[in-house]
């Protein structure tokens, strides 16, 4: 018996434990997954959900470094991104091997189209969602991508679902603001540790998680239209905050 004809019995084996008696066509699609592709039920490279199979992040990945993948680059897309809004969008270019062209796919991800149990990670969602669909342009995968499902989540219980807000958490569904502001942070290319005193400052408190989130939300807004309209300004307030308290205005 081959190794191959060894690895699609496991599978079946593992699904059928795992999912309960399956149709011909899962199964059949199932041989087919893992002597073409070489995925695996056990590590969690396919999920079964309604019926039909998504292959992983983490299965795309191990199939790319077994087929000696070359490289895969990622960009964020900043004129189309809104980090205001929690709306992302990434870029990704797989290389197969040294030299071509790349494979490019593209991801996006807001609080509309991500389960409630990753709210708050939206951007991290989208350059998953990127990676993942030009990984599956690349090798030729028509299955889709758990992580594509957006709100998809058999296991989700609202009433224990809590979206971290900056540190804390924060049960109204509004997505994560401390990447909102770690996002402007890099992109402005300005102090964090000016931009706490700042915020400390702007919110009344002694620092940016004693806040309230209406608080917090403000001023990432506010940061954000003062780096857009005035960067060299809004350092300028920024270095005003590396004077003492008593000569500060």
């Amino acid at each position: 018996m081959t190794r191959q004809s060894n690895s699609v019995r496991t599978n079946i084996r593992l699904a059928q434990t795992t999912w309960g008696d399956l149709p011909r066509t899962a199964l059949y699609c199932l041989r087919k997954i893992t002597s073409v592709f070489g995925l695996s039920v056990a590590l969690g490279d396919v999920q079964l959900i309604d019926g039909r199979w998504y292959v992983t992040h983490a299965g795309l990945l191990r199939m790319a470094q077994r087929r000696r993948c070359h490289g895969i680059k990622t960009s964020l897309q900043e004129h189309l991104s809104d980090p205001i809004a929690g709306r992302w969008i990434f870029k990704a270019t797989v290389y197969k091997v040294p030299g071509s062209g790349g494979f490019v796919g593209y991801g996006d991800a807001d609080p509309s189209n991500v389960s409630p149990l990753v709210r708050g990670a939206e951007m991290r969602i989208a350059e998953t969602r990127a990676v993942n669909r030009a990984l599956r342009k690349a090798y030729g995968i028509g299955l889709c991508s758990v992580e594509e499902l957006g709100l998809h989540s058999s296991s989700f219980d609202p009433k224990k679902q809590v979206d971290p807000a900056v540190g804390n958490g924060s049960p109204n569904g509004r997505p994560r603001l401390r990447d909102k502001l770690c996002l402007l942070i890099r992109n402005y290319e300005l102090d964090p540790n000016l931009i706490k005193r700042y915020a400390a400052d702007f919110c009344g408190t002694e620092t940016l998680r004693d806040a309230s989130r209406d608080l917090v939300e403000a001023f990432v807004s506010t940061v954000a239209k003062e780096a857009a309209n005035d960067r060299a300004a809004l350092v300028c307030k920024l270095n005003s905050y590396c004077q003492p308290e008593e000569v500060r205005s």
